[in-house]
């Protein structure tokens, strides 16, 4: 780490609990490296009976972990907000875009918008749904943080005016995804909640194929699939794993899927936490096409892009051996050479620092500080 430790609040959809969403073991990866570099942490989580239910982390132990009831209740971090070197304010925040006007009133230092969900927050911001984002804060935000990268940044900056998009891709942490050694009980597995747009092709890529090739095995996990999907008897459904159970998923699977969103397709250079966290638990990973993908892992060599049921089953069936794990290992190597929760700290550490600089801690580009909180809440 270069120069002195940051104290940092984060504002984000959830820390606590990974269930039915990926932005809990996305922050836990990336805080955690992040205070190992010499930071000190505030987690605040707005508290949600959904999330409450399911809680797989309680007390980490390389932040602060709080909760607050609602808008009203945020107040009791005021001090600590205002006293931070830095803010985050996450995507899809309960209230997000009242939560983030707030913040950049209380804050004096840098104020950031971490977009773990980017082009599903733009085609938000085009339907002009702006529950989490607004125009505004996008301009008022000092940094733009992005789960996408390539031309996206530039899409934000010059459609929307961030004065700084920057890429920061989700990541995994080696030590909490080893390899292990398993018995294989799935010949092909897929780890994910339910979303309309990628049940089309789940279902081509595994369900179908489950149909085709009943003499193979297949899973499906992860919370929220309606009763209504029709599942061969080849495929064994698990509602939820939690993240401490990852790697024992993954060790037992030959192959994994990664689908991805529609939005995620049409940007790009989207990759999904699964990519990396498979990746280092040492399985093979087939997945759909976008733009970008060689940018991450490399096709054919580190990982199998399918486009057909016939692609699926001919890997499945037709791969030899050597094959399947000479490609497990080439993505773990370029998993820890490059996606790790270490290289995603480090580039944070840097993105905060530039922030800094360029607003010499002193914000004026953003009406948010020209008025006090009262005034700017006034305005919601």
């Amino acid at each position: 780490m270069t120069g002195a430790p940051l104290r940092l609040v984060v504002l984000g959809l959830s820390l606590s609990s990974s269930w039915g969403n990926g932005h809990a073991t996305t922050y836990r990866a990336l805080l955690k490296a992040f205070a190992r570099r010499g930071h000190a942490i505030l987690f605040l989580e707005r508290e949600v009976p959904w999330y409450a239910e399911h809680r797989d982390l309680v007390a980490p132990d390389y932040c602060d972990l709080a909760f607050y009831r609602d808008l009203a209740d945020l107040e009791r971090f005021r001090d600590r907000i205002t006293a931070a070197d830095a803010v985050i304010v996450g995507s899809y925040v309960p209230e997000g875009a009242a939560v983030g006007r707030r913040v950049r009133a209380w804050t004096r230092s840098v104020c950031a918008f971490y977009d773990i969900d980017t082009p599903v927050t733009l085609a938000k911001l085009e339907a002009r749904d702006h529950a989490y984002l607004t125009p505004d804060l996008i301009r008022a935000y000092d940094l733009y943080l992005s789960f996408t990268g390539g031309p996206t940044l530039r899409r934000i900056e010059a459609r929307y005016g961030s004065p700084a998009a920057r890429q920061l891709y989700c990541s995994v942490d080696p030590a909490a995804y080893p390899v292990l050694e398993r018995e294989a009980r799935w010949d092909l597995s897929y780890l994910g909640t339910y979303s309309p747009d990628r049940q089309p092709t789940l279902t081509r890529l595994l369900v179908d194929a489950a149909r085709d090739a009943p003499h193979l095995r297949f899973v499906v996990a992860g919370p929220q699939y309606p009763d209504a999907v029709d599942w061969p008897r080849n495929v064994e459904r698990i509602e939820h794993v939690a993240p401490r159970d990852h790697p024992a998923f993954y060790a037992a699977s030959r192959y994994t899927l990664n689908v991805t969103r529609a939005d995620m397709i049409r940007a790009g250079y989207s990759p999904s936490v699964r990519l990396f966290e498979a990746a280092a638990c040492g399985t093979p990973i087939l997945t759909d096409w976008w733009e970008g993908l060689e940018t991450v892992l490399i096709p054919g060599r580190e990982i199998l892009p399918v486009e057909t049921t016939a692609d699926v089953l001919g890997l499945l069936e037709g791969q030899p051996e050597i094959e399947r794990q000479r490609l497990a290992d080439a993505a773990r190597a370029r998993v820890l050479a490059s996606h790790s929760a270490e290289h995603r700290a480090a580039e944070l550490d840097i993105h905060l620092r530039e922030a800094v600089s360029r607003c010499g801690n002193i914000i004026t580009h953003s009406m948010f500080c020209e008025v006090s909180s009262d005034e700017v809440l006034s305005k919601q």
